[in-house]
């Protein structure tokens, strides 16, 4: 009589969203990548470039927005079902201060996962000589989108 079967946990239940992550052509462009991940929460970071730089010489506003977003999508993924993907459907973003320094970080925790949708902060700070600076707060609606991984 065969043995039955049983789950076999993931080695990395995160895996798929760090691969989700990687597919993203335009945070390649921006050398962006993951530092953490866990359930509901996410960490992306970026060297910041002159070439993304806005008039003033600050990191454009856009670019922070975008790895602020992807983050926040990322933790929004880390805990939709298998097969799901997810997609922003709505956020707004606060700026506090210019983005200048070394480096871009974006924290972002979901506030709370629906079945469909899920609503997530994600926190900018820039980093300069090693210290942190609060530079922008998004907050986004986030949307699971099931069969679409």
């Amino acid at each position: 009589m065969p043995a039955p079967m049983t789950a076999t946990p993931d080695a990395d239940p995160f895996a798929r969203v760090r691969d989700s992550f990687d597919r993203q052509a335009f945070m390649r462009t921006l050398d962006a990548r993951l530092t953490q991940v866990g359930a509901g929460r996410c960490e992306a970071v970026m060297p910041i470039q002159p070439a993304f730089g806005q008039q003033h010489g600050f990191l454009h506003g856009a670019v922070v927005t975008a790895l602020s977003d992807s983050a926040a999508g990322h933790a929004a993924l880390s805990l939709m079902p298998p097969g799901a993907s997810v997609l922003a459907i709505e956020y707004k973003q606060n700026f506090f201060a210019p983005a200048t320094g070394d480096r871009l970080i974006a924290r972002a925790e979901v506030v709370r996962a629906g079945k469909t949708v899920s609503v997530v902060t994600a926190h900018a700070f820039t980093v300069t000589n090693g210290v942190e600076k609060p530079v922008a707060l998004l907050v986004a609606t986030m949307m699971t989108m099931r069969d679409a991984a």
